[in-house]
């Protein structure tokens, strides 16, 4: 099964891997599933979501993703959301990886988000 089939699965049947459908678990679980793959689910997935918010930022990509999903929503929170918070941010999650995968597969592009993080980098390091 390759890794964008495994998403698909992973968002139509959650059940089925054990999950309840809030951002938490989900999440935690695909952070398990890139550990066991040595990060080759998800490389990258931090820098492109980086380079879509257009700056930089040291939180981790859950977080980076929740932030998108819920604006103004303390990931604090993350435990007690209400039923429709969760809803969107674990569809906003499954939708974000699934466009990721189509970038991490295609060298060319994955080149080019790469050389926008690093002038994105730069760029803010070198004002900050």
């Amino acid at each position: 099964m390759g890794d964008k089939h495994f998403i698909e699965q992973l968002r139509a049947r959650p059940g089925m891997y054990g999950l309840n459908g809030t951002y938490h678990p989900t999440a935690m679980l695909l952070v398990g599933f890139d550990l066991a793959r040595d990060g080759g689910l998800l490389r990258g997935f931090r820098e492109w979501l980086t380079v879509r918010k257009g700056e930089r930022s040291s939180l981790v990509w859950y977080a980076l993703v929740f932030q998108e999903a819920l604006p103004g929503v303390s990931l604090r929170n993350w435990g007690r959301l209400e039923p429709e918070q969760d809803q969107r941010a674990v569809d906003h999650l499954f939708s974000l990886v699934l466009e990721f995968l189509d970038v991490r597969d295609d060298a060319e592009v994955l080149a080019r988000m790469y050389a926008e993080y690093l002038r994105l980098h730069t760029l803010n390091g070198a004002a900050g």
